[in-house]
């Protein structure tokens, strides 16, 4: 019985923990180092992450710096950034790669914070689902008598209570990252 609770309590942690990354990877104006995260380069035959062959940062609020450590990678990570779906034209002056991020007009602002409330609502969806596979896995351990119905009760209340505590934990997530978005 222990074993569903805190097994339903990591499923349900792990899906607010994809929220918060797919919520940092939110292009919102703002130079953000993990837009890059999911853009890959060839290195060496191996599809590398940039910021394992190159220094980024945010040199100005709406500037992000990429400074390879092997000067020949630079058109390789402008190419690769040109391919990607970030939708900023890498400036590359023989030493460094530039991305200016554009200010977001209001009407795709207001767009983004719809995105972000389908996202918020999606993993609400995933956790009431993690919520009712535990539910029935805790009713057919009663079905099979190897717990009490006190037990099932105190098992459910459990699981109930670590949901409510996930839906908040998605919904001030998403509360934070629309106010982010409106703010800037």
């Amino acid at each position: 019985m222990d074993k569903v609770i805190k097994n339903a309590e990591e499923k349900m942690k792990k899906s607010v923990q994809h929220l918060e990354t797919e919520f940092s990877e939110i292009r919102a104006g703002r130079a953000n180092p993990a837009v890059l995260d999911k853009v890959r380069i060839d290195y060496y035959g191996t599809p590398t992450p940039i910021n394992q062959v190159a220094a980024v940062s945010v040199s100005e609020a709406r500037t992000l710096t990429i400074q390879p450590w092997d000067k020949s990678l630079l058109r390789v990570i402008e190419k690769a950034i040109q391919k990607s779906d970030i939708g900023i034209n890498p400036q590359n002056d023989g030493s460094i790669i530039r991305m200016v991020f554009p200010p977001l007009t209001e009407d795709r602002r207001k767009e983004i914070k719809k995105d972000i409330a389908t996202m918020g609502e999606d993993t609400k969806v995933a956790v009431r689902a993690i919520r009712r596979e535990a539910m029935e896995k805790i009713k057919a351990l009663k079905k099979k008598n190897e717990i009490t119905e006190d037990d099932q009760k105190t098992a459910e209340k459990k699981i109930q209570d670590i949901t409510d505590a996930q839906i908040k934990n998605i919904d001030k997530a998403t509360e934070k990252k629309q106010k982010q978005i409106m703010e800037i």
